[in-house]
């Protein structure tokens, strides 16, 4: 089934290039039928990158997603243009009397920040409290999971002594969650970070189960025992050249960085990486739709 989308998204092209099953929103209004609606709150200064990587794993799955895209009142993006945001993008105070299904909140460029110090973290507040009533469950990704532990449950980031990049071997630690249906004990996933979280501060909380831990990176995948968050603390979503991406934009800036770890073919820069994660990537998001969204939310949320 389709994710439906505005008509002229740029990332239209590109889903149904690689044949994803993509909806505009004057076809989705013949069809008598319940969709999800998904808000997602895009931090990442690339806009359009991070939404071709969240359509089509939210277009992968038997359902039919209406997709609403949301950015920062309180903070303009230094990256995107303002007709790309003012055109397809909605402010909190636009769609906080709705409810939604679910809820993405994705990562962001300013993880060495403390909480407080970042320009919008009113704003996140605000937005995290809203949830807790208005969505079923929220999926959070890197520094959105961090802001999520350290929001809903006290639990702070960490600096590391060097940034943590690369494609990290992942161990299940909880192996009969729905979320994780039909992921190998042992998988991929990529990783770009200079925090971290305690593992020991997630297991002394009665209210989370961690799913998923790396022994170099460590904890990766962690719920909350009602399902209604979610805190992916690494980038399933990423593409295969991503991490390149940063990799190089790190260096061109005059950053000192290592390359990325168990990512480049023989550690040659030069080489294409391949994308060895993408399977439970599609499980992972499939899976949150299904088990804690659709087969979890209200037909009718008044």
């Amino acid at each position: 089934m389709p994710i439906n989308i505005p008509k002229q998204l740029p990332a239209t092209k590109l889903l149904k290039e690689e044949k994803i099953f993509v909806m505009d929103q004057e076809r989705a209004y013949t069809q008598d039928i319940r969709p999800l609606n998904i808000v997602i709150f895009n931090l990442m200064p690339e806009k359009e990158k991070t939404e071709l990587q969240l359509l089509r794993l939210l277009g992968n799955t038997p359902l039919q997603v209406n997709i609403t895209f949301m950015n920062t009142a309180t903070y303009e993006s230094k990256n995107a243009s303002k007709t790309h945001l003012n055109t397809f993008y909605s402010t909190f105070d636009e769609i906080k009397e709705k409810k939604y299904d679910g809820m993405i909140i994705t990562g962001a460029p300013i993880e060495q920040l403390p909480f407080e110090e970042v320009d919008y973290w009113r704003e996140m507040k605000e937005i995290m409290e809203w949830s807790k009533l208005n969505v079923t469950s929220t999926l959070h990704i890197c520094w959105g999971a961090q802001a999520a532990l350290y929001y809903h449950y006290g639990i702070d980031k960490f600096p590391l002594t060097q940034k943590c990049s690369g494609v990290f071997r992942h161990i299940l630690t909880n192996q009969v969650e729905d979320l994780v249906r039909g992921f190998n004990d042992k998988f991929n996933a990529p990783v770009s970070r200079y925090t971290s979280v305690s593992r020991e501060e997630i297991e002394r909380n009665e209210h989370l189960t961690i799913l998923a831990n790396s022994e170099e990176a460590g904890v990766f995948l962690v719920k909350s025992n009602d399902n209604k968050f979610v805190m992916v603390t690494g980038h399933l979503e990423y593409d295969a050249h991503t991490l390149a991406e940063e990799y190089n934009r790190d260096l061109n800036k005059g950053i000192e960085v290592e390359m990325p770890k168990y990512y480049f073919p023989n550690n040659d820069p030069s080489s294409q990486p391949l994308n060895t994660w993408k399977a439970h990537t599609h499980l992972l998001f499939s899976n949150w739709l299904n088990y804690y969204v659709y087969q979890a939310t209200p037909y009718d949320w008044e």
